[in-house]
């Protein structure tokens, strides 16, 4: 990630930034919302070029999920939290120990107001360490009692999701035959297309990891070199890495008849959905589709429901997209705006209740 995306407007109702007492690391813990209940939202480490690149992500991803908890239906706010490692650094496991201890620490410091769990960079063993000093905390090991890891549940979301978008731009759910690249082979970029393959998706595949080349072959999927995959003409390119990737110029290359991936933030500029749509490229937005994990670590901590349950309720994002999709349709706006609508539609319900009880 480079220094590229300027400090989006300040709406945020509390944010933390601090040293690590222990790991000498910058630390940012972004509230951005609690009108719908203590936020949540996960814990990023990841190595930025300076510490302002750090909170600008924390304050992008942490209002990020104020729309998509709002929009998922959940009682709970957006928050995020961001651990910035300085370029070139390598965390011992005594260093990232002791981050995370920080990381608990600045949590506690919020008192319930927000809940953090893992993120790209972070594992629920990571949210073990948390838990020694703050009790707010979701996605523990399912060892000691946790939910464990939400990339699953993430991943099931992006599939039902990417079924409505194909529905949309086709005709038909089907994944069989259809052209599909996946930008980013993460966890949850990995689970989607190992499913996407079995059920006889025509794949392409990339990510900086060069190392990612096996999936690849395993997969028996075309390998595009990073930076190029837009290019590669596809039914659905699928973000699934890091944010930011659509940028204008993108946008403007991008061979594909619709977009929908698991990233956080994929558009460089808010107006790419626009320009997207200036393409006749539907955009599926991000914070409707990536929704999975989070809905799973909320539903799952509040005990609202059985496994089952709660992984229907996850799979139910397919017709949440569809309505987002039929919204944007009839009122002649894009799906981002729909999406946002929705969002803003709970928010100002929240806000209402809040001033009443005053």
């Amino acid at each position: 990630m480079t220094h590229t995306l300027p400090l989006p407007d300040f709406t945020h109702e509390r944010v933390e930034v601090i040293t690590g007492r222990r790991s000498g690391l910058f630390l940012a813990v972004a509230l951005h919302s609690s009108v719908l209940g203590s936020a949540l939202g996960g814990a990023r480490l990841w190595t930025y070029p300076h510490w302002s690149d750090a909170l600008g992500d924390a304050l992008r991803l942490s209002a990020a999920m104020t729309l998509k908890n709002a929009a998922a239906g959940l009682d709970a706010g957006g928050g995020k939290a961001v651990i910035a490692l300085p370029e070139g650094t390598i965390l011992d496991a005594e260093r990232r120990r002791a981050a995370f201890l920080d990381l608990g620490d600045a949590v506690e410091a919020l008192n319930g107001l927000y809940r953090t769990a893992e993120d790209v960079g972070s594992t629920t063993d990571d949210m073990l360490t948390v838990h020694e000093r703050t009790e707010h905390v979701v996605g523990l090991p399912d060892a000691v009692g946790g939910s464990g890891e939400p990339a699953g549940p993430t991943s099931l979301g992006v599939y039902a999701s990417l079924r409505a978008t194909l529905e949309r731009v086709t005709g038909s759910a089907d994944v069989a035959g259809r052209r599909i690249t996946i930008s980013g082979l993460g966890q949850v970029g990995s689970r989607l297309a190992l499913r996407l393959a079995a059920e006889g998706a025509v794949l392409t595949v990339t990510d900086v990891n060069p190392a990612k080349r096996d999936l690849a072959r395993e997969l028996q999927a075309s390998w595009s070199e990073p930076g190029f995959e837009h290019l590669v003409p596809a039914d659905v390119f699928v973000p699934a890495g890091i944010g930011g990737l659509l940028t204008s110029e993108v946008i403007d290359d991008l061979d594909a008849r619709a977009v929908c991936g698991p990233a956080n933030n994929p558009l460089a500029e808010h107006a790419g959905a626009d320009r997207l749509a200036a393409r006749g490229i539907l955009y599926a937005p991000d914070f409707v589709v990536n929704a999975g994990g989070v809905i799973y670590l909320d539903l799952e901590a509040k005990k609202l429901g059985t496994r089952e349950e709660i992984m229907d309720r996850v799979a139910g994002i397919g017709d949440t997209l569809r309505r987002v999709f039929d919204d944007a349709a009839e009122r002649g706006i894009t799906p981002l705006m729909a999406a946002e609508g929705l969002a803003a539609q709970r928010l100002t319900a929240g806000h209402e209740q809040h001033a009443l009880a005053r």
